[in-house]
C-alpha cells in the first residue's frame, strides 16, 4: 500500500509539473494561435491528468473532476497537421483576412481614464510608479494591452459601443507588418487589389427592448 501511495504522489507531482510547463508555454506564446509548444504542453498536461485519474481510481475507487482521455501525441499531430518539421501539404490552402472596426462613445473622459489608470497600475511592479494615462485614445489602448487584446477588453461601462463592421476576405498573401510604418493607420487595413471579399457583417449595438420598432440588434450581409 505504501508503494501504491508513493506512485500516486509521484503521479500527482507529474500533473503539477505538467501544469507549470503548460502555463509557461501559454505565457510565452502570447496569444499566438496553434503554437506548437502550447500544443505539446497541453498533451503532456492532459496525459498526466489522465494517468493520475486512473491511478486514483485503482487505489481508492475515486476520480477527479477532469473528464479527459489519453491523447497519442503522434496520432494527434498527424490529425491536426502539427507534427514538428512537417509542413502542410494541402494544395488548396488559403489565407483569410478578417478586418474589424468598432466605434465607441465616451460618456465621461475622466471615468474612462480612471479605469485605464487602474488597469495600468495592476500591471506595474509595486516598486514603480505608473505613468499617467493621457487622453481617451491612450486609455483605450491601455485597456486592450492589459486585457486579452480583443475587443472584449473594451466591454466596460465607461465605453458605449456604437456601430461596427467586420469584413472577411480571401487574400493571396498575409499582412507584412514590417512593411508599414508604426504611424500608418491605413496601410495594414487597406485591401489589396487581388483580395476577394467574402462578406461583410454590420454590427449594431443592442437596442432598448422597449423600442417597438426594432426587434434585433444587427443584421448580416
Amino acid at each position: 500500500m505504501t508503494d501504491q501511495h508513493g506512485e500516486l504522489d509521484a503521479a500527482l507531482e507529474r500533473v503539477i509539473d505538467a501544469a507549470r510547463v503548460h502555463l509557461a508555454a501559454v505565457r510565452s506564446a502570447q496569444g499566438r494561435i496553434d503554437d506548437d509548444d502550447v500544443w505539446q504542453a497541453y498533451v503532456g498536461l492532459n496525459n498526466a491528468s489522465f494517468a493520475y485519474d486512473e491511478q486514483l481510481l485503482d487505489a481508492f475507487g475515486e476520480v477527479t473532476p477532469w473528464d479527459v482521455e489519453s491523447i497519442d501525441p503522434d496520432e494527434a499531430d498527424e490529425r491536426f497537421g502539427a507534427a514538428e518539421g512537417v509542413e502542410a501539404t494541402d494544395p488548396h490552402s488559403r489565407v483569410v483576412s478578417v478586418r474589424q472596426r468598432r466605434d465607441y462613445r465616451v460618456p465621461s473622459v475622466a471615468a474612462l481614464i480612471r479605469v485605464a489608470e487602474a488597469a495600468r497600475r495592476e500591471g506595474t511592479p509595486e516598486d514603480e510608479e505608473p505613468a499617467p494615462v493621457e487622453g481617451v485614445g491612450e486609455a483605450v489602448l491601455e485597456l486592450l494591452q492589459s486585457g486579452d487584446g480583443s475587443l472584449s477588453a473594451l466591454d466596460v461601462p465607461e465605453l458605449e459601443p456604437l456601430d461596427g463592421v467586420v469584413m472577411v476576405s480571401e487574400v493571396d498573401n498575409p499582412v507584412d507588418l514590417e512593411s508599414f510604418d508604426d504611424e500608418d493607420a491605413v496601410g495594414p487595413f487597406q485591401p489589396a487589389a487581388d483580395d476577394r471579399l467574402v462578406g461583410r457583417l454590420d454590427e449594431h449595438p443592442f437596442l432598448d427592448l422597449d423600442d417597438e420598432d426594432h426587434d434585433h440588434a444587427g443584421h448580416r450581409h
